[in-house]
């Protein structure tokens, strides 16, 4: 069971050495990287490699680790014995399964998600470590343990937003998605948008990279945004020849897909104004 690129997802050499090292140790996979960089959709493209079934959990700000394996409703519960329910009297009808309940009782290996893990709470990454590392957790309400049939594929996402417990790395594989190189990129827009002609691309990406290179910039456009970008460009059959009338340090063709501020956009205009200023 080795991960490889797919027709639609371009894993460089080192990004595939890491899944499969977290799938030979059996250990979660923590992938950082800047948003955008394609960390949600390593997940989906491993999922798709391997043949695999994926379930997927978004962490939010209010997220909590107990969401992840059940929650018991005590309310409904209630409502029901006032009502004289007969399901009152199982409480195993007031029990909603969370996503790493759903992987655990798989009757197949799939691929967990737990996708933006900085998003929430600091202590949620410490709240699953017993879970992750034995792969089963305890169910109060019932007296059950529940453990996993077929130990899943974890891989965990993070924006680096907040720093994680160290208890939490050690658990798992760890690898940073670095913003792809000139080549690498050519590579990712190439199938995205097979048969783009050379000029345009090699014009846009030239922009491109000068604006994230750019000093001062607040928010560096990502891989998705490029291929946005790059999208618009095609849909309104824009040129090399368009794309380098725009002149040098100005506001960029359709630069609503590049930059998403108006601090990053008002640092273009400035400069834009100083490059017509110095002629």
């Amino acid at each position: 069971m080795k991960f490889q690129s797919t027709d639609d997802y371009v894993a460089t050499d080192d990004l595939t050495i890491a899944v499969n090292a977290a799938v030979t140790l059996e250990r979660p996979l923590l992938v950082k990287g800047e948003p955008g960089t394609g960390k949600t959709e390593l997940a989906r493209q491993v999922s798709q490699s391997l043949g695999l079934r994926m379930i997927e959990w978004n962490v939010k700000s209010t997220t909590r680790a107990q969401q992840g394996l059940y929650e018991y409703d005590a309310v409904s519960r209630l409502r029901d014995s006032q009502l004289g329910e007969e399901r009152v009297h199982d409480v195993k009808n007031y029990i909603r399964k969370g996503k790493l309940w759903q992987a655990f009782e798989a009757g197949e290996k799939v691929v967990l998600l737990i996708d933006e893990v900085d998003k929430a709470d600091i202590e949620f990454p410490n709240d699953l470590l017993q879970e992750l590392d034995k792969m089963e957790f305890f169910v109060y309400e019932t007296g059950e343990t529940i453990s996993a049939r077929h130990r899943p594929i974890v891989i965990i996402t993070s924006n680096n937003e907040k720093e994680l417990p160290d208890a939490f790395l050690r658990r798992c594989f760890f690898h940073y998605i670095r913003f792809p190189d000139p080549e690498t990129l050519r590579k990712i827009v190439e199938v995205h948008h097979p048969g783009i002609k050379d000029a345009l691309l090699t014009t846009a990406l030239t922009q491109f990279y000068e604006i994230r290179e750019q000093a001062g910039l607040k928010k560096k456009p990502s891989t998705s945004e490029v291929l946005d970008w790059l999208k618009l460009l095609l849909a309104e059959d824009m040129t090399a020849a368009d794309l380098k009338s725009s002149g040098t340090n100005a506001l960029p063709k359709l630069h609503g897909a590049l930059l998403k501020n108006e601090q990053d956009v008002h640092l273009f205009e400035r400069l834009a104004f100083m490059a017509r200023s110095g002629r």
